[in-house]
């Protein structure tokens, strides 16, 4: 059975009430815009939702969760080797809405919006106008993964998956269900972080429902992203049965430091969340300062080995555009 919730919060709501503005955010933080070096950028610009605020320091310029929003002056900064399509999606990208990079999956791109604009996203300059599936789209993608029988898994990505509404996501997950040879659905999310209220009662009852396994990875770079009301969300995923694993990336002045992944990884797992994945930097265009040295993060990964049991340890990956995997970095280059 699937425990109570106890707020009944429209999680619509949170969406809509979302920050957009600057000015907004630095004087709930308490902050001086002539301090941070901040930009309205003309494109991709700030959101961040009201909840997740309310977990940065009031007053503290290097808080972790502002400095993963709030636009800067080093985004305009071109830097060679930093582009708008890091990972080339779009040489794997056979019917509009799906990528097929992977042998035994694909991954969806359901929707283009998110509740919160990271600053360091990968997909900062996708253009979700060209790839959003409309039904007839989605018929014909229901067809070439039926046709693919190498295919056990479906990735449902965007943007954020849960951003859009029960009814449109169930209808999602419908169509897959019906594809006999899929085992999992695999959904990428920060709603659980920045809306925990995502997860209300219908969702935990479908996904609890679902023939096929349910993995949810999300997306946490910091463990102050999670407090007691989040967990609490977290936990009833897991009591419905869903596989909840984390990916975090890496960021320079955010979550570069032996204490703060420590940390990160115990409050994971106090919440029932095991760490997935330790990325390096996507070298996307406008998020070069957010970037470390390889040899800092193979330096910090051996730190984590000494430091924490195995399961909490993440394995350190680089996306490289065509390998059909994640690529795990070599942590004995230098040793």
């Amino acid at each position: 059975m699937i425990n109570h919730l106890i707020t009944q919060t429209n999680w619509q709501t949170h969406l809509s009430q979302a920050i957009t503005s600057v000015d907004e955010l630095l004087s709930l933080v308490q902050l001086d815009r002539s301090q941070l070096g901040v930009i309205v950028p003309d494109n991709f610009g700030l959101r961040v939702p009201r909840g997740f605020v309310s977990k940065m320091q009031v007053g503290q310029a290097d808080d972790p969760l502002l400095l993963q929003v709030l636009p800067t002056l080093q985004e305009q900064i071109p830097v060679s080797g930093y582009i708008q399509d890091p990972l080339n999606e779009n040489e794997h990208n056979p019917i509009k809405g799906l990528l097929h990079k992977y042998e035994s999956r694909v991954l969806l791109t359901i929707t283009g919006a998110c509740a919160i604009h990271c600053r360091y996203c990968f997909r900062q300059h996708f253009d979700y106008g060209a790839n959003l599936p409309t039904s007839k789209e989605q018929e014909a993608i229901m067809n070439y993964v039926a046709q693919c029988p190498d295919v056990n898994e479906v990735i449902l990505s965007g943007g954020d998956p849960l951003s859009i509404s029960n009814r449109r996501l169930f209808a999602w997950l419908d169509c897959l269900e019906a594809i006999e040879q899929l085992t999992t659905i695999r959904l990428h999310t920060r709603l659980p972080l920045v809306i925990p209220e995502r997860i209300d009662e219908a969702l935990l009852a479908r996904l609890e429902a679902s023939r096929c396994q349910i993995v949810m990875v999300i997306h946490c770079n910091h463990a102050n992203e999670i407090d007691a009301h989040t967990a609490r969300f977290l936990q009833a995923l897991k009591v419905a049965g869903v596989t909840l694993l984390n990916q975090t990336v890496l960021l320079a002045g955010i979550n570069d430091t032996l204490a703060t992944q420590v940390e990160l990884s115990q409050r994971l797992f106090a919440a029932g969340v095991l760490p997935y994945y330790l990325h390096v930097l996507d070298k996307v265009a406008g998020a070069a300062h957010f970037d470390c040295p390889e040899q800092q993060a193979i330096d910090l990964y051996w730190q984590m080995l000494a430091k924490l049991p195995g399961y909490l340890v993440p394995k350190l990956v680089r996306e490289l555009p065509d390998r059909p995997f994640k690529t795990p970095i070599n942590i004995y280059k230098a040793v």
